[in-house]
Protein backbone atom coordinates (compact mmCIF):
# COMPACT_ATOMS: atom_id res chain seq x y z
CA UNK A 1 0.00 0.00 0.00
CA UNK A 2 1.48 3.31 -1.03
CA UNK A 3 1.64 6.05 1.57
CA UNK A 4 -0.82 8.98 1.38
CA UNK A 5 0.30 11.62 -1.09
CA UNK A 6 -1.13 14.47 0.99
CA UNK A 7 1.33 13.87 3.83
CA UNK A 8 4.10 15.52 1.81
CA UNK A 9 2.33 18.89 1.85
CA UNK A 10 1.29 19.38 5.44
CA UNK A 11 -2.17 19.72 6.99
CA UNK A 12 -2.92 23.17 5.58
CA UNK A 13 -2.08 22.53 1.95
CA UNK A 14 -4.68 24.11 -0.34
CA UNK A 15 -6.35 26.36 2.22
CA UNK A 16 -4.54 29.55 1.20
CA UNK A 17 -5.75 31.59 -1.75
CA UNK A 18 -2.62 32.03 -3.92
CA UNK A 19 -3.94 35.23 -5.48
CA UNK A 20 -3.70 37.46 -2.45
CA UNK A 21 -2.18 35.20 0.22
CA UNK A 22 -4.94 35.38 2.82
CA UNK A 23 -6.15 32.22 4.55
CA UNK A 24 -9.54 31.07 3.46
CA UNK A 25 -12.29 30.51 6.03
CA UNK A 26 -11.65 27.38 8.07
CA UNK A 27 -13.13 24.26 6.55
CA UNK A 28 -14.20 21.43 8.77
CA UNK A 29 -12.79 18.01 8.04
CA UNK A 30 -14.68 16.09 5.40
CA UNK A 31 -16.60 13.02 6.50
CA UNK A 32 -14.83 9.70 6.41
CA UNK A 33 -14.62 8.32 2.93
CA UNK A 34 -17.26 5.72 2.19
CA UNK A 35 -16.55 2.72 0.07
CA UNK A 36 -20.13 2.78 -1.15
CA UNK A 37 -19.73 5.73 -3.52
CA UNK A 38 -19.31 9.50 -3.62
CA UNK A 39 -20.98 11.69 -1.04
CA UNK A 40 -22.35 15.21 -1.42
CA UNK A 41 -19.97 18.06 -0.60
CA UNK A 42 -20.40 19.31 2.99
CA UNK A 43 -22.17 22.64 3.28
CA UNK A 44 -19.23 24.27 5.04
CA UNK A 45 -16.97 23.49 2.10
CA UNK A 46 -18.24 26.60 0.31
CA UNK A 47 -17.57 30.20 1.24
CA UNK A 48 -20.27 32.79 1.82
CA UNK A 49 -20.47 35.16 -1.16
CA UNK A 50 -22.51 38.37 -0.72
CA UNK A 51 -25.55 38.25 -2.97
CA UNK A 52 -25.40 34.45 -3.27
CA UNK A 53 -26.17 33.40 0.31
CA UNK A 54 -28.90 30.93 -0.73
CA UNK A 55 -26.73 29.09 -3.22
CA UNK A 56 -26.28 25.37 -2.57
CA UNK A 57 -24.42 22.57 -4.29
CA UNK A 58 -26.33 20.73 -7.00
CA UNK A 59 -28.88 23.50 -7.48
CA UNK A 60 -32.31 23.47 -5.89
CA UNK A 61 -31.92 26.92 -4.39
CA UNK A 62 -34.81 28.32 -6.42
CA UNK A 63 -34.94 30.99 -9.07
CA UNK A 64 -33.72 34.50 -8.37
CA UNK A 65 -36.28 37.31 -8.67
CA UNK A 66 -35.39 39.68 -11.52
CA UNK A 67 -35.01 43.43 -11.16
CA UNK A 68 -38.19 45.50 -11.69
CA UNK A 69 -38.97 46.20 -15.37
CA UNK A 70 -37.72 49.48 -16.76
CA UNK A 71 -40.21 49.55 -19.63
CA UNK A 72 -43.72 50.86 -18.85
CA UNK A 73 -46.79 48.72 -19.39
CA UNK A 74 -48.12 48.84 -22.97
CA UNK A 75 -50.97 51.09 -23.99
CA UNK A 76 -54.27 49.32 -24.76
CA UNK A 77 -54.80 48.61 -28.43
CA UNK A 78 -58.02 47.72 -30.21
CA UNK A 79 -57.87 44.35 -31.90
CA UNK A 80 -58.20 44.68 -35.69
CA UNK A 81 -61.55 43.64 -37.06
CA UNK A 82 -61.94 41.10 -39.82
CA UNK A 83 -64.81 40.86 -42.31
CA UNK A 84 -64.44 37.06 -42.46
CA UNK A 85 -65.00 35.61 -39.00
CA UNK A 86 -66.44 32.36 -40.35
CA UNK A 87 -65.23 29.68 -42.71
CA UNK A 88 -67.75 28.08 -45.08
CA UNK A 89 -68.42 24.37 -44.84
CA UNK A 90 -66.19 22.08 -46.87
CA UNK A 91 -67.60 20.47 -50.01
CA UNK A 92 -69.21 17.04 -50.00
CA UNK A 93 -66.39 15.70 -52.18
CA UNK A 94 -63.80 16.91 -49.68
CA UNK A 95 -65.75 15.39 -46.81
CA UNK A 96 -65.97 12.02 -48.57
CA UNK A 97 -62.28 12.11 -49.60
CA UNK A 98 -61.16 12.89 -46.03
CA UNK A 99 -63.39 10.10 -44.74
CA UNK A 100 -61.88 7.61 -47.22
CA UNK A 101 -58.33 8.59 -46.22
CA UNK A 102 -59.18 8.13 -42.55
CA UNK A 103 -60.73 4.70 -43.07
CA UNK A 104 -57.83 3.48 -45.23
CA UNK A 105 -55.43 4.27 -42.37
CA UNK A 106 -57.28 1.82 -40.12
CA UNK A 107 -56.29 -1.79 -40.72
CA UNK A 108 -59.53 -3.22 -39.32
CA UNK A 109 -62.00 -0.82 -40.98
CA UNK A 110 -64.08 -1.87 -43.96
CA UNK A 111 -64.47 0.73 -46.71
CA UNK A 112 -68.12 -0.20 -47.29
CA UNK A 113 -69.60 2.76 -45.35
CA UNK A 114 -67.42 5.15 -47.39
CA UNK A 115 -68.48 3.67 -50.71
CA UNK A 116 -72.10 2.89 -49.89
CA UNK A 117 -72.94 5.54 -47.30
CA UNK A 118 -75.16 8.47 -48.31
CA UNK A 119 -74.42 11.90 -46.82
CA UNK A 120 -77.66 13.42 -45.54
CA UNK A 121 -76.45 16.63 -43.90
CA UNK A 122 -73.30 18.74 -43.43
CA UNK A 123 -73.11 21.44 -40.78
CA UNK A 124 -70.14 23.74 -40.15
CA UNK A 125 -69.02 24.82 -36.69
CA UNK A 126 -66.21 27.31 -36.28
CA UNK A 127 -64.18 27.17 -33.09
CA UNK A 128 -61.79 29.89 -31.96
CA UNK A 129 -58.49 29.00 -30.32
CA UNK A 130 -56.70 31.70 -28.38
CA UNK A 131 -53.04 31.11 -27.53
CA UNK A 132 -50.78 33.22 -25.31
CA UNK A 133 -47.02 32.64 -25.25
CA UNK A 134 -44.65 34.36 -22.84
CA UNK A 135 -40.92 34.17 -23.52
CA UNK A 136 -39.01 34.42 -20.24
CA UNK A 137 -35.48 34.47 -18.92
CA UNK A 138 -34.88 32.93 -15.50
CA UNK A 139 -31.70 32.69 -13.46
CA UNK A 140 -30.58 30.36 -10.69
CA UNK A 141 -27.23 29.59 -9.07
CA UNK A 142 -25.45 26.57 -7.68
CA UNK A 143 -22.10 25.77 -6.16
CA UNK A 144 -19.98 23.69 -8.52
CA UNK A 145 -16.57 22.09 -8.35
CA UNK A 146 -13.92 20.69 -10.64
CA UNK A 147 -10.42 19.26 -10.14
CA UNK A 148 -7.93 22.03 -9.45
CA UNK A 149 -5.25 22.09 -12.12
CA UNK A 150 -4.04 25.65 -11.80
CA UNK A 151 -7.13 27.57 -12.89
CA UNK A 152 -7.38 31.24 -11.85
CA UNK A 153 -8.46 31.69 -8.22
CA UNK A 154 -10.24 35.01 -7.75
CA UNK A 155 -12.48 34.76 -4.69
CA UNK A 156 -12.20 37.93 -2.60
CA UNK A 157 -10.26 39.92 -5.21
CA UNK A 158 -13.33 42.12 -5.59
CA UNK A 159 -17.06 41.72 -4.94
CA UNK A 160 -18.81 39.27 -7.23
CA UNK A 161 -21.35 40.83 -9.63
CA UNK A 162 -25.00 40.21 -8.86
CA UNK A 163 -26.79 37.37 -10.63
CA UNK A 164 -28.71 39.77 -12.90
CA UNK A 165 -25.65 41.95 -13.58
CA UNK A 166 -23.87 39.23 -15.53
CA UNK A 167 -24.28 39.54 -19.30
CA UNK A 168 -25.84 36.61 -21.16
CA UNK A 169 -26.64 36.33 -24.85
CA UNK A 170 -30.31 35.42 -25.32
CA UNK A 171 -31.48 33.34 -28.29
CA UNK A 172 -34.12 34.47 -30.79
CA UNK A 173 -37.54 35.06 -29.25
CA UNK A 174 -39.48 31.91 -28.32
CA UNK A 175 -36.50 29.58 -28.76
CA UNK A 176 -35.66 27.40 -25.75
CA UNK A 177 -32.05 27.66 -24.58
CA UNK A 178 -29.87 27.19 -21.50
CA UNK A 179 -26.50 28.73 -20.67
CA UNK A 180 -24.16 28.12 -17.73
CA UNK A 181 -21.79 30.93 -16.73
CA UNK A 182 -19.09 30.79 -14.07
CA UNK A 183 -19.64 33.74 -11.73
CA UNK A 184 -16.49 35.92 -11.55
CA UNK A 185 -14.72 36.36 -8.20
CA UNK A 186 -16.21 33.26 -6.57
CA UNK A 187 -13.47 30.67 -7.31
CA UNK A 188 -11.42 29.26 -4.43
CA UNK A 189 -9.34 26.13 -3.82
CA UNK A 190 -10.48 23.47 -1.35
CA UNK A 191 -9.20 20.07 -0.30
CA UNK A 192 -11.23 17.33 -1.92
CA UNK A 193 -13.98 16.36 0.51
CA UNK A 194 -14.26 12.81 -0.77
CA UNK A 195 -10.64 11.65 -0.51
CA UNK A 196 -9.65 14.11 2.26
CA UNK A 197 -7.01 15.59 -0.03
CA UNK A 198 -5.24 12.27 -0.62
CA UNK A 199 -6.15 11.88 -4.28
CA UNK A 200 -7.19 8.27 -3.80
CA UNK A 201 -10.09 6.35 -2.27
CA UNK A 202 -10.38 2.77 -0.99
CA UNK A 203 -11.28 0.39 -3.78
CA UNK A 204 -14.95 -0.56 -3.60
CA UNK A 205 -14.37 -3.92 -5.30
CA UNK A 206 -11.99 -5.32 -2.68
CA UNK A 207 -12.98 -2.99 0.20
CA UNK A 208 -9.44 -1.60 0.27
CA UNK A 209 -7.65 -4.92 0.85
CA UNK A 210 -6.04 -5.09 -2.58
CA UNK A 211 -7.10 -8.71 -3.10
CA UNK A 212 -10.19 -10.88 -3.20
CA UNK A 213 -11.20 -14.53 -3.02
CA UNK A 214 -9.96 -16.52 -6.01
CA UNK A 215 -12.93 -17.24 -8.24
CA UNK A 216 -11.36 -20.49 -9.57
CA UNK A 217 -10.83 -22.32 -6.27
CA UNK A 218 -13.29 -20.26 -4.23
CA UNK A 219 -10.56 -19.44 -1.70
CA UNK A 220 -9.45 -23.00 -0.91
CA UNK A 221 -6.19 -22.88 -2.87
CA UNK A 222 -7.00 -26.24 -4.47
CA UNK A 223 -9.09 -27.50 -7.34
CA UNK A 224 -11.59 -30.34 -6.98
CA UNK A 225 -8.86 -32.86 -7.85
CA UNK A 226 -6.84 -31.61 -4.88
CA UNK A 227 -4.35 -30.10 -7.29
CA UNK A 228 -2.88 -26.75 -6.33
CA UNK A 229 -4.83 -23.89 -7.91
CA UNK A 230 -2.66 -22.44 -10.63
CA UNK A 231 -4.75 -19.28 -10.90
CA UNK A 232 -3.82 -18.03 -7.42
CA UNK A 233 -0.76 -20.25 -6.87
CA UNK A 234 -2.53 -21.91 -3.96
CA UNK A 235 -3.01 -18.68 -1.99
CA UNK A 236 -6.79 -18.74 -2.22
CA UNK A 237 -6.80 -15.05 -3.09
CA UNK A 238 -5.90 -13.02 -6.13
CA UNK A 239 -4.99 -9.38 -6.72
CA UNK A 240 -7.95 -7.10 -7.28
CA UNK A 241 -8.12 -6.20 -10.97
CA UNK A 242 -10.01 -2.95 -10.29
CA UNK A 243 -7.18 -1.39 -8.28
CA UNK A 244 -4.27 -3.57 -9.53
CA UNK A 245 -3.75 -4.81 -5.98
CA UNK A 246 -3.16 -1.33 -4.52
CA UNK A 247 -6.31 -1.32 -2.38
CA UNK A 248 -7.13 2.19 -3.55
CA UNK A 249 -8.15 3.92 -6.75
CA UNK A 250 -7.80 7.44 -8.07
CA UNK A 251 -10.50 9.70 -6.64
CA UNK A 252 -13.17 10.31 -9.27
CA UNK A 253 -14.11 13.69 -7.79
CA UNK A 254 -10.70 15.38 -7.91
CA UNK A 255 -9.21 12.93 -10.44
CA UNK A 256 -6.20 12.44 -8.24
CA UNK A 257 -5.41 16.17 -7.97
CA UNK A 258 -6.22 16.24 -4.23
CA UNK A 259 -7.84 19.66 -4.54
CA UNK A 260 -10.98 21.14 -6.03
CA UNK A 261 -11.77 24.53 -7.48
CA UNK A 262 -15.07 25.59 -5.90
CA UNK A 263 -17.09 28.28 -7.69
CA UNK A 264 -20.62 29.47 -8.31
CA UNK A 265 -22.33 28.70 -11.60
CA UNK A 266 -25.10 30.92 -12.92
CA UNK A 267 -27.69 28.96 -14.90
CA UNK A 268 -29.65 31.09 -17.35
CA UNK A 269 -32.71 29.52 -18.97
CA UNK A 270 -34.88 30.91 -21.73
CA UNK A 271 -38.24 29.22 -22.04
CA UNK A 272 -41.66 29.76 -23.56
CA UNK A 273 -44.65 29.51 -21.25
CA UNK A 274 -47.82 28.72 -23.16
CA UNK A 275 -51.53 28.69 -22.40
CA UNK A 276 -54.48 28.07 -24.69
CA UNK A 277 -58.22 28.58 -24.63
CA UNK A 278 -60.65 26.92 -27.04
CA UNK A 279 -64.11 28.42 -27.28
CA UNK A 280 -66.77 25.78 -26.78
CA UNK A 281 -69.05 24.93 -29.67
CA UNK A 282 -72.13 22.76 -30.15
CA UNK A 283 -70.67 20.36 -32.70
CA UNK A 284 -70.16 17.52 -30.24
CA UNK A 285 -66.50 16.98 -31.18
CA UNK A 286 -64.26 16.56 -28.15
CA UNK A 287 -61.93 19.51 -27.64
CA UNK A 288 -58.84 17.33 -27.22
CA UNK A 289 -59.13 16.39 -30.91
CA UNK A 290 -58.22 19.96 -31.82
CA UNK A 291 -54.83 19.92 -30.09
CA UNK A 292 -52.96 18.54 -33.11
CA UNK A 293 -54.58 20.57 -35.89
CA UNK A 294 -54.14 24.12 -37.09
CA UNK A 295 -56.63 26.72 -38.16
CA UNK A 296 -56.84 30.00 -40.03
CA UNK A 297 -54.92 32.71 -38.18
CA UNK A 298 -57.24 35.68 -37.65
CA UNK A 299 -55.15 37.76 -35.26
CA UNK A 300 -51.54 37.96 -34.13
CA UNK A 301 -49.89 40.39 -31.75
CA UNK A 302 -46.30 40.25 -30.46
CA UNK A 303 -44.56 42.81 -28.25
CA UNK A 304 -42.74 43.20 -24.95
CA UNK A 305 -46.02 42.84 -23.05
CA UNK A 306 -49.28 42.38 -24.89
CA UNK A 307 -52.58 43.88 -23.86
CA UNK A 308 -55.77 41.76 -23.74
CA UNK A 309 -57.66 41.44 -27.02
CA UNK A 310 -60.55 43.87 -27.29
CA UNK A 311 -63.49 44.01 -29.68
CA UNK A 312 -63.45 40.33 -30.66
CA UNK A 313 -66.86 38.92 -31.73
CA UNK A 314 -66.69 35.93 -29.37
CA UNK A 315 -66.92 37.28 -25.82
CA UNK A 316 -65.42 34.12 -24.29
CA UNK A 317 -62.21 34.63 -26.28
CA UNK A 318 -61.88 38.22 -25.08
CA UNK A 319 -62.48 37.09 -21.49
CA UNK A 320 -59.86 34.34 -21.82
CA UNK A 321 -57.36 36.84 -23.19
CA UNK A 322 -58.01 39.18 -20.27
CA UNK A 323 -57.52 36.36 -17.75
CA UNK A 324 -54.43 34.74 -19.30
CA UNK A 325 -52.58 38.00 -19.96
CA UNK A 326 -53.12 39.02 -16.35
CA UNK A 327 -52.11 35.59 -15.04
CA UNK A 328 -48.91 35.47 -17.11
CA UNK A 329 -47.78 38.95 -16.20
CA UNK A 330 -48.38 38.33 -12.49
CA UNK A 331 -47.07 34.77 -12.34
CA UNK A 332 -43.89 34.94 -14.42
CA UNK A 333 -42.62 38.33 -13.28
CA UNK A 334 -42.16 36.84 -9.80
CA UNK A 335 -39.37 34.48 -10.87
CA UNK A 336 -38.45 35.50 -14.42
CA UNK A 337 -37.83 38.39 -16.72
CA UNK A 338 -40.42 38.67 -19.49
CA UNK A 339 -38.67 39.36 -22.78
CA UNK A 340 -41.56 39.05 -25.23
CA UNK A 341 -45.18 37.99 -25.43
CA UNK A 342 -47.20 36.72 -28.37
CA UNK A 343 -50.94 36.10 -28.70
CA UNK A 344 -52.82 34.60 -31.61
CA UNK A 345 -56.38 33.69 -32.48
CA UNK A 346 -57.12 30.86 -34.89
CA UNK A 347 -60.41 29.87 -36.45
CA UNK A 348 -60.56 26.07 -36.56
CA UNK A 349 -63.12 24.73 -39.05
CA UNK A 350 -65.26 21.78 -37.94
CA UNK A 351 -67.73 20.07 -40.26
CA UNK A 352 -70.23 17.63 -38.81
CA UNK A 353 -71.20 15.08 -41.46
CA UNK A 354 -74.31 12.91 -41.06
CA UNK A 355 -74.72 9.89 -43.31
CA UNK A 356 -76.89 6.79 -43.71
CA UNK A 357 -75.56 3.26 -44.17
CA UNK A 358 -77.72 0.14 -44.25
CA UNK A 359 -80.67 2.15 -43.02
CA UNK A 360 -78.96 3.54 -39.92
CA UNK A 361 -77.67 7.09 -39.23
CA UNK A 362 -74.02 7.77 -38.37
CA UNK A 363 -71.80 10.81 -37.85
CA UNK A 364 -68.21 11.79 -38.48
CA UNK A 365 -66.30 15.04 -38.17
CA UNK A 366 -63.81 16.72 -40.49
CA UNK A 367 -61.78 19.41 -38.73
CA UNK A 368 -58.72 21.63 -38.96
CA UNK A 369 -56.72 22.79 -41.97
CA UNK A 370 -55.42 19.21 -42.19
CA UNK A 371 -58.95 17.79 -42.71
CA UNK A 372 -58.55 15.35 -39.83
CA UNK A 373 -61.44 12.95 -39.29
CA UNK A 374 -63.04 11.63 -36.12
CA UNK A 375 -65.56 8.78 -36.38
CA UNK A 376 -66.11 7.21 -32.97
CA UNK A 377 -69.21 5.27 -34.09
CA UNK A 378 -67.77 3.86 -37.32
CA UNK A 379 -70.08 0.95 -38.11
CA UNK A 380 -67.81 -1.46 -39.98
CA UNK A 381 -64.80 -2.69 -38.04
CA UNK A 382 -63.47 -6.22 -37.66
CA UNK A 383 -64.83 -6.21 -34.11
CA UNK A 384 -68.30 -5.22 -35.30
CA UNK A 385 -71.07 -7.69 -36.18
CA UNK A 386 -72.25 -5.54 -39.09
CA UNK A 387 -69.97 -6.05 -42.12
Amino acid sequence: MERPIASDYGPYYGTVNPVYGLPAPAMAAAPATSIHGPSAPPANMFDTVPGYEGTIAGGGGGYLPPPPPSVPMPVPEQAPSSPNWHIPSISEDQARESFATYVSSKCCYSSAPVKEGVITNMESFNTYRYRLETFTESRSTEWSQEPYTGQPVDAGVQPAPGPWQIAAQPPAFFQEHKQTIKVPYTSSVKNCHLCLGMGRNPCTTCAGSGNKVCWVCNGSGYRQSNDRCTHCNGRGRENCSSCSGNGSRQCDTCRGKRQLLAFINLIVKWSTEKDEFIAQDLSGLRMENLEKVSGKELFKDAQYMVYPVRGFPDVSVAQASERLVRDHQVKYTQTSLILQQRQTIELIPITKVKYMWKGKPYVYYVYGNEFKVNADDYPATCCCSVM
